[in-house]
């Protein structure tokens, strides 16, 4: 392996090393962020360990593009070597470049795609309620003919309960003896 190939395999690995700073960074800005009992709140620790996973197989697939793979003892150090220079140098350029991405593309997009599902909202509530007012008759209509048809069925058995005569002995105030 010549010098070029070991230099430019140590400069991806400083770039990776930048590169997952960043990411780091984006994921703990959006957890911070996150209200705090939203579900990226509840769960960032598990978004940092995904995030990290991501970032490993990302700074091993950008070796083996450079290296086939192979891993020397000062892609660690290159590494972290990019992370600090992320925390000193690239920091807040990059928060820059998060904001004006925020206001300029992710923002409009989500203003975007909150009209259309409010679109979509409004057409199925009208959707609804035009179908509930064609069915209105109908269930009008339902329900005449089921109250209709329960009071032919009820009489039967109510006319036997209504038609019992008041069994039930009157006291006598009066303390006198009961003629009945």
């Amino acid at each position: 392996m010549s010098l070029s190939v070991q230099f430019l395999s140590l400069l991806a690995m400083i770039g990776t090393g930048v590169v997952a700073g960043a990411f780091m960074d984006m994921i703990g800005t959006a957890t911070a962020q996150a209200g705090k009992k939203t579900f990226i709140r509840r769960h960032a620790a598990w978004f940092e360990v995904i995030g990290w996973i991501v970032v490993g197989c990302w700074t091993f697939y950008i070796l083996f593009l450079v290296r086939d793979g192979a891993w020397r003892m000062y892609d660690p150090v290159a590494q972290i070597s990019g992370l600090l220079l992320y925390a000193s140098f690239f920091y807040k350029p990059f928060r820059l470049l998060g904001r004006i991405v925020l206001l300029v593309v992710i923002k409009p997009l989500w203003f975007i795609v909150r009209l259309v599902i409010t679109i979509i909202r409004q057409i199925l509530r009208i959707i609804v309620k035009f179908v509930v007012f064609l069915f209105m008759p109908f269930v009008k209509l339902y329900r005449i003919i089921s109250r209709r048809l329960t009071n032919l069925i009820q009489p039967k058995s109510s006319a036997s309960k209504s038609g019992k005569k008041n069994t039930k002995k009157v006291r006598n105030s009066g303390g006198g003896s009961n003629p009945s």
